[in-house]
């Protein structure tokens, strides 16, 4: 274990914060809480502020060598803090100072995770060995969750919504305090099991399957029973932007190494997806509301337009809900382009009671916190970062581009697994 290129802080913060929600529930069950919790909760942080701080000592500064993605990393860090310290009165926002803090961490970790991976010099030895831990939690992941959504009750996970509702401060009305995309909601009270995993979520499980099958050695031994592993947890966590994204990684590495199989398994991908989609209620496991549940979805449904609950369909009530929030989020953001400071959007800003600006896709929610300017930068490093990545290891540019093309439609950054481990390794490829 090396102090100077804490390649082991990579390791612990790939596999831990794959397990975090999951460990974090159960110590809120077994009676940790409040600001026990939170401490104990910030290991991630403290690891990643240690880890930094290591590298910083070892070569006497911050490691950076004036590339262009090293000055855009370092002016996004520097907007997030200014807009850190500028009074909301100014931006006319309305974040509270914990709002603040927490939009700052959320803002900072890719940032941090970038310059990590930049000091680590990583070998080609010391690569592969955080390439197969990559795959190993991937596979406890996908494992895990296969077995939860068959084998574990959904009551049993009701008495885990506390640590959602009381810790985080997330208000979810039609599940008992659990997320509402935790079960797919057919409509008339029928609903099946999501798959979850230690993420306690379909959306975060989703993306680190996503990347994980771009890290896949198909000529290895096992390489096909790994793939259709993650591939069949991916399809069970019935996410559909993440089939989008696992596509359109693929086509980005089919042009990158001018071949034609990645674009065969984008097409059959594509395919099967759909189909299991649109099957998907032949196929996954039932579950129930209860009845207070049945009736707090009466009244969701009495408030909200008719749509379809087709998976396929435009017009489906999650589809609509998505496309609705990057509308209104891209309209905040060129009416108010100076932005409204950190905290005013996202989960962030629901933590927090405030009113949130913009919600859900990660660059509409930049451009709320810092600004136009702060979106553009964000994503000219972004695009900095997948060229770099396309240009010296495609299969990871691939991986890169698909939690881009996420981000379209979800706060990517905001599930810590991605915003470390693949702005990390994205950064040793500049």
């Amino acid at each position: 274990m090396s102090w100077r290129r804490p390649v082991w802080a990579l390791h612990v913060l790939i596999v831990g914060l794959a397990l975090h929600n999951l460990v974090m529930a159960l110590l809120w069950r077994a009676g940790v809480r409040g600001t026990a919790l939170t401490v104990v909760s910030a290991w991630k942080d403290v690891l990643l502020l240690v880890a930094l701080a290591l590298i910083v000592y070892a070569r006497r500064g911050l490691p950076f060598k004036a590339v262009a993605a090293d000055w855009l990393a370092l002016a996004f860090g520097t907007l997030v803090v200014v807009y850190g310290v500028l009074p909301q009165s100014w931006l006319d926002g309305g974040a509270t100072h914990k709002g603040v803090l927490y939009g700052a961490r959320h803002d900072l970790l890719p940032v941090g995770a970038y310059f990590l991976g930049r000091g680590l010099d990583l070998s080609d030895e010391k690569r592969a060995g955080l390439c197969r831990t990559v795959l190993a939690t991937a596979v406890l992941v996908a494992v895990a969750g296969l077995v939860d959504v068959y084998a574990v009750p959904l009551s049993w996970w009701r008495d885990s919504a506390g640590w959602f509702r009381d810790q985080l401060g997330l208000q979810y009305e039609g599940l008992s305090g659990l997320p509402e995309n935790f079960v797919y909601n057919v409509g008339n009270g029928v609903v099946f099991r999501r798959l979850t995993s230690t993420f306690l979520s379909p959306l975060a499980t989703s993306y680190l399957l996503v990347v994980a099958l771009f890290f896949v050695p198909l000529r290895r031994r096992l390489g096909w029973v790994l793939a259709l592993t993650l591939f069949v947890a991916l399809l069970f966590t019935h996410t559909r932007s993440a089939l989008v994204a696992l596509v359109a990684g693929l086509l980005v590495l089919a042009l990158a190494r001018r071949a034609p199989r990645p674009a065969v398994f984008a097409i059959a991908v594509l395919v099967v997806g759909l189909a299991f989609v649109k099957a998907y209620d032949h196929v996954a496991p039932r579950t129930h509301f209860t009845a207070r549940e049945l009736q707090v979805q009466q009244e969701i449904a009495k408030r909200r337009p008719p749509a379809s609950h087709d998976p396929t369909s435009a017009n489906e009530s999650s589809t609509s809900e998505h496309l609705a929030s990057l509308r209104d989020g891209a309209r905040t953001v060129v009416h108010h382009p100076w932005g409204f400071g950190l905290g005013n959007s996202g989960v962030t800003a629901a933590r927090t009671h405030v009113t949130v600006r913009a919600g859900e896709s990660t660059y509409t929610e930049l451009g709320v916190e810092t600004g136009l300017l702060g979106a553009l930068v964000f994503v000219g490093w972004s695009l900095a970062l997948l060229r770099a990545s396309i240009l010296r290891r495609p299969w990871l540019g691939a991986a890169f581009a698909a939690v881009l093309v996420l981000g379209l439609q979800t706060d990517v950054i905001g599930v810590p697994w991605i915003a470390v481990a693949v702005w990390a390794l994205a950064a040793d490829c500049v």
